[in-house]
């Protein structure tokens, strides 16, 4: 039997809404971009980002279900991002949810947004086998999780300070480059030439699976100072290179000691930033030598989006984990190995 869920993703600037069948089938996906809004910014203004999502979020929700050719009759759950995220824009969908959920008497399901960007993987590929590890790395989140089965597992390593994608905003305004900032550096970097800098990469010991770019974040700066200091010109495309390659050496560093350390067969690549392809190809070519495989979303499922959201609200469903009215939104990730927000027993 078919079960679709409507999912609604509004954790940052994206407003989505998508209905997914069975976890792996998209009957429709909407976004609602604000991108051209926080550029004038160079990053995500939480003020801006919740009114945005008030006035988008019944326009979407309708589009969504006019290109399922659904009615709310068919549907069998609502799932919402309900954390980590920024706050405003969280209660806007959380409460969105809620009512759609109480109007239409259907289970309401909270889904962690790290553990929707891992499901992203799963809108198309079916054969993805237990156990894995999953690098999420978005801008907002960086961790490595270890899973032995659907929606259990826990936190292998996480930043200790700024999320990749977060730093490739900052690098990038402060390089003078547009928002977001992943895209920018990927495109100026092809310019640049190999070896010119040399950044630090953190943690970069056998027994850490940790993460850190705040120091990286810091050397680049310094480095752009001192050409600015001089009255010279920042040679960007450089720089750029040299940072995204620091960037991709410690995600790939430590996805492989994971999986040195935690024997799988399947390595999933997800969030904003597994749209990089210095990362994917780098990370593949590490993967390929260990005899595992890389799997990564379909670029349209890398950034936020609510497909993500329904296919790991499937499996919430599924485990019968549903939420009821009290459920709040979180800012940050919840402490602890439970990868959910209502843990099962075991």
């Amino acid at each position: 039997m078919n079960r679709n869920i409507l999912a609604i993703e509004t954790s940052c600037d994206e407003t989505a809404v998508a209905i997914i069948q069975n976890g792996t089938r998209v009957l429709a996906n909407e976004v609602a971009t604000q991108i051209d809004v926080h550029n004038e910014y160079g990053g995500v203004v939480p003020e801006i980002a919740s009114r945005r999502h008030i006035n988008n979020i019944v326009p979407v929700y309708l589009a969504s279900l006019e290109r399922s050719n659904l009615t709310p009759n068919e549907l069998d759950a609502v799932a919402v991002t309900n954390g980590p995220g920024l706050i405003g824009s969280l209660l806007t969908g959380l409460s969105f949810a809620k009512a759609l959920a109480f109007g239409y008497n259907l289970p309401l399901i909270a889904v962690n947004h790290i553990i929707a960007h891992l499901y992203a993987a799963f809108l198309e590929n079916e054969d993805i086998k237990f156990p894995l590890i999953a690098l999420v790395v978005s801008g907002g989140h960086t961790q490595l999780i270890y899973l032995e089965d659907h929606l259990k597992g826990r936190v292998l390593g996480k930043t200790r300070d700024d999320a990749a994608g977060e730093a490739f905003d900052k690098i990038a305004r402060r390089l003078g480059l547009g928002y977001p900032g992943g895209p920018e550096i990927q495109r100026i970097a092809k310019e640049g030439s190999e070896d010119t800098f040399k950044f630090p990469v953190a943690f970069s010991n056998e027994e850490n699976l940790e993460f850190s770019f705040s120091g990286l974040k810091s050397a680049v700066i310094n480095e752009i100072h001192k050409f600015e200091q001089r009255n010279e010109t920042v040679p960007v495309a450089n720089i750029a290179k040299a940072f995204e390659q620091a960037v991709v050496e410690a995600l790939v560093e430590n996805t492989v000691r994971a999986v040195k350390k935690f024997p799988v067969e399947n390595v999933i690549l997800a969030g904003g930033v597994a749209a990089n392809l210095l990362l994917r190809e780098t990370l593949q070519d590490s993967l390929n030598k260990q005899n595992v495989r890389l799997i990564y979303p379909n670029i349209k499922f890398c950034t936020d989006n609510a497909a993500m959201v329904g296919a790991a609200g499937y499996y919430y469903l599924n485990e019968g984990i549903v939420s009821d009215y009290s459920i709040d939104a979180y800012a940050s990730n919840l402490e602890g190995e439970c990868l959910i927000n209502v843990c099962k027993e075991s």
